[in-house]
């Protein structure tokens, strides 16, 4: 039996049932990290150290009663990627940039320390783009991810290390960080399951900031039952993160036909390729067969959500990355004359061509003179967004539709020409921008067998409920 083939629920349940060690679990993904990741390049740093704590995991299974084996808690033993910008203690966390190629973190992220109060084993650290900013793992300092579906196209970005990892069998599931759609994106790409959560769902706390209004850590997996298990460990309120609330339990326990689902018009027009609507609308055809309520509506500032979003996020990533000055932290450059060259050179240096043309655009967004212009403008025009799903929620429980306009692109082919590279995320900005949670599940396939995303976006605080929809509309497909 290939145990990396299972979910995280059955293989949870094999360990329950001694069927097989947690020594073997681990071993057997380890071993596919060394069969495979020379051609995919989905981790950064791999933790040998992991099989000494599946040791150690086995042991007290070994010794404990049969009915305390049953209460074990639902991540005990669970091989687990993280993203390179979530820190473990102890480990490197570069984020994927030559800016902090030799950071060691001093302490565990919320979500790392909730993870190992579970008793999960974090395999390693994944790749992902330059300070997770870009859409294919393209910027990654250390050399891009491939698809593992089709070595010659992107995995997505930024999570696009964590995606690929657990489409390639080589962790049972993974922790990104979705800013833009960076969770939802490379799910839909390598064709796994991707849940952004409510922003504060889950506390940021050890997560390295990009754009702090809109970050958030989530869960890839290879069913939405393991999604929700992942989310389900490390979501909470949190005593370092002021915006880390309770999850509120908001099931849906309507049967299918009291189900009331959503379709953005402006979700299917110009743009969209021809496969990827005709999967998605056959997702959600066999929802409505199945007695869901399917209605168009309408989000009237969706065509804002992109300019918004690139306004609102370089401004932070300005403010955020402002740091790493080569002084206090990051990248020192080895020659500079004065404390300007200090600091010019170190970011010169350290920053990859996106992060720098991001920190360029914020400068200028937040200078005098352009304030108001342009990111105060763009402030207001995130409410009429937040606004939009509002009003929609009034009327349906879900929200459906592509996560992407396209099946995953060829390596190279939008590394110069940003503008092209931003579109990969037209369809999941927008849910950052309003701090909801959603989800991207496999929607079938393209014709030459790559994989396809149907996005779920629920209202805010909805994230149980969104599993419970996404669970079902699972089971149709």
């Amino acid at each position: 039996m290939d145990i990396t083939a299972l979910t995280l629920s059955a293989a949870a349940q094999g360990i329950r049932e001694r069927a097989f060690s947690i020594s073997d679990l681990v071993g057997a993904y380890l071993d596919a990290i060394a069969e495979k990741d020379g051609a995919i390049h989905a981790y950064l740093d791999v933790f040998e150290d992991a099989r000494e704590a599946a040791l150690e995991a086995d042991k007290k299974i070994a010794v404990a009663h049969p009915l305390d084996i049953e209460t074990l808690p639902p991540l005990f033993g669970m091989p687990i990627a993280v993203k390179d910008n979530i820190l473990v203690e102890g480990k490197q966390a570069t984020a994927g940039s030559k800016i902090l190629e030799h950071y060691t973190a001093s302490y565990d992220a919320t979500a790392i320390r909730k993870l190992k109060e579970q008793g999960a084993i974090v395999l390693g650290k994944t790749n992902m783009d330059d300070s997770a900013m870009g859409s294919s793992t393209e910027y990654s300092a250390f050399g891009p991810t491939k698809n593992p579906h089709d070595l010659t196209r992107v995995p997505g970005g930024s999570s696009g290390g964590s995606a690929a990892a657990v489409a390639a069998g080589m962790a049972i599931a993974s922790l990104g960080s979705d800013t833009g759609g960076s969770i939802r994106q490379p799910a839909a790409f390598c064709g796994v399951v991707g849940m952004k959560p409510t922003y504060g769902a889950i506390s940021r706390h050890g997560l390295i900031a990009m754009a702090s209004s809109m970050d958030v850590i989530g869960p890839l997996a290879k069913t939405i039952t393991d999604a929700e298990m992942l989310f389900s460990a490390i979501a909470g309120p949190d005593a370092f993160d002021a915006t880390a609330s309770p999850v509120k339990h908001s099931m849906f326990d309507k049967d299918m036909k009291r189900l009331r689902i959503g379709i953005p018009k402006e979700y299917f027009g110009a743009g969209l390729d021809a496969e990827v609507e005709k999967a998605v609308r056959g997702t959600i055809q066999k929802a409505e067969k199945a007695g869901a309520q399917v209605e168009e509506i309408t989000l009237p500032h969706a065509h804002l959500a992109l300019p918004a979003y690139y306004i609102i996020v370089p401004s932070e990533v300005s403010a955020n990355l402002a740091r790493l000055d080569g002084q206090r932290y990051g990248h020192h450059a080895a020659y500079a004359d004065t404390l300007y060259d200090v600091y010019a050179r170190s970011r010169d240096e350290g920053f990859g061509i996106e992060v720098k043309r991001r920190i360029m655009l914020g400068a200028y967004a937040l200078s005098a003179g352009y304030y108001d212009a342009y990111y105060l403008k763009a402030q207001k025009v995130r409410r009429l967004i937040a606004d939009d799903f509002i009003k929609v929620f009034e009327r349906v429980d879900i929200i459906a539709g592509p996560t992407t306009p396209a099946p995953a692109f060829p390596l190279g082919s939008r590394s110069n020409s940003p503008l092209e590279m931003y579109l990969a995320d037209i369809y999941t900005v927008a849910v950052n921008l309003a701090g909801l949670p959603a989800l991207s599940m496999p929607a079938g396939t393209s014709a030459t067998g790559l994989p396809i995303g149907l996005q779920l976006i629920a209202p805010r605080h909805a994230d149980k409920k969104l599993f419970d929809i996404a669970k079902r509309i699972e089971s149709l497909v």
